[in-house]
């Protein structure tokens, strides 16, 4: 039987879900899919640096994205024309 250590698993997507939770709590605003996806992507990759505490992500988070403002993307890249 194999061993995949699920309760490690659980615990690092707990942190990092806490992390996510206490972004959007500490901007009063309403989860959305797209600021989730990049809330996730960048706390997957802060977690991936080192860092593991959801205190600690949500700070690294808060600073990086210091409003819901910030989580927006303003062009298309691929597609413009120049």
């Amino acid at each position: 039987m194999i061993d995949f250590n699920l309760s490690l698993q659980t615990k690092d997507v707990n942190v990092l879900t806490e992390a996510v939770r206490t972004w959007y709590q500490h901007n009063h605003v309403t989860p959305t899919e797209g600021a989730t996806q990049l809330l996730c992507s960048a706390a997957i990759d802060l977690f991936s640096q080192g860092h593991r505490t959801p205190e600690e992500l949500a700070t690294l988070l808060i600073t990086r994205f210091d409003s819901p403002h910030s989580l927006q993307v303003n062009a298309t890249t691929s597609t413009a024309h120049h």
